[in-house]
């Protein structure tokens, strides 16, 4: 008889580790940063994101004259760890302080091991963001939530990179973003898109091309964690697309397709019912944009 598949992990409500996702969606900014810094450009920002590690999210290798160095969040031992390849290795405990606290004593870090890293110092794809140096107000960090979130993202990472490999045309890394914080891998049909009128350079090179996209996104602004999926630019019908599984709908605000994700989580085969739901969006998306989709299926 085969072994049932194992549960997802829960994640708490938003409400009660907001706190603790602001702070630590901003930590994850001014580490993510130094990655932008220390990489070149690569198309649609794939030289920015983090990864998921086997402890918690990573910068992976960065050049640095004649070094490299890597900064990672350790979720299992919450600290924040920076380490060169002479050798060294400094660590930051994660605790509840504030944004201009952290991004200090990071700072500092870096210093320590001879690594003067420069950027820009206030974070991006926020309301109203306030300058890293400058932010007293968010504090919160819970050990918990902050381990059961990269949890989740561990057991959503091997099925998006299984539908990953599905396709054969231009697809990104599965990464995390830090500006919006989420777990992402997209498609490209390899068409080119028209420019977006007052769209921000990050926007501007984001959605250069045609895409499909799939990912993962914790909550917040009162939504809780829940799987997207999205077409850019949307084909006309792509809303009233018909998806899988049940649980799917359209958020029309977002304009993404959702799965809660205790919905999937509660599924006897999380796995499985994600992967209905990546493929059923794109193929709708596909479809309805008229991609070469024989070409692109990986066979």
């Amino acid at each position: 008889m085969a072994t049932p598949p194992a549960p997802w992990p829960a994640l708490p409500p938003v409400a009660d580790w907001a706190d603790t996702l602001a702070t630590l969606h901003l930590w994850t900014q001014v580490v993510g940063k130094i990655r932008l810094a220390q990489t070149p450009l690569v198309n649609h920002w794939w030289n920015v994101p983090l990864y998921v590690s086997a402890r918690g999210l990573t910068t992976s290798a960065m050049p640095y004259e004649d070094r490299t160095f890597e900064m990672e969040f350790d979720f299992i031992d919450h600290q924040l760890v920076v380490r060169s390849s002479d050798g060294a290795e400094r660590r930051l405990a994660l605790r509840p302080c504030s944004v201009a606290t952290f991004y200090r004593e990071v700072l500092a870090l870096l210093a320590g091991l001879g690594l003067a890293v420069r950027i820009w110092p206030v974070p991006v794809e926020v309301p109203n963001p306030v300058p890293f140096a400058n932010d007293e107000q968010h504090t919160s960090y819970d050990p918990a939530a902050a381990r059961q979130f990269w949890r989740v993202l561990t057991r959503v990472v091997p099925v998006l990179e299984a539908f990953r490999a599905e396709f054969t045309g231009k697809c990104s890394p599965v990464h995390f973003f830090w500006g919006s914080f989420d777990l992402a891998v997209t498609r490209f049909s390899g068409r080119l898109t028209p420019p977006r009128v007052g769209a921000d350079a990050i926007t501007r090179e984001a959605y250069s091309h045609e895409v499909i996209s799939h990912g993962f996104w914790p909550g917040g602004d009162g939504r809780e964690a829940a799987f997207y999926a999205y077409a850019a630019p949307a084909p006309a019908g792509f809303a009233a697309a018909a998806v899988r599984p049940e649980a799917a709908f359209y958020d029309p605000e977002l304009g993404e397709f959702l799965l809660p994700y205790e919905a999937g989580r509660r599924a006897p085969d999380p796995a499985a019912v994600l992967t209905e739901f990546l493929r059923s969006t794109y193929e709708a998306g596909a479809a309805l944009a008229h991609w070469d989709v024989n070409a692109l299926r990986h066979h």
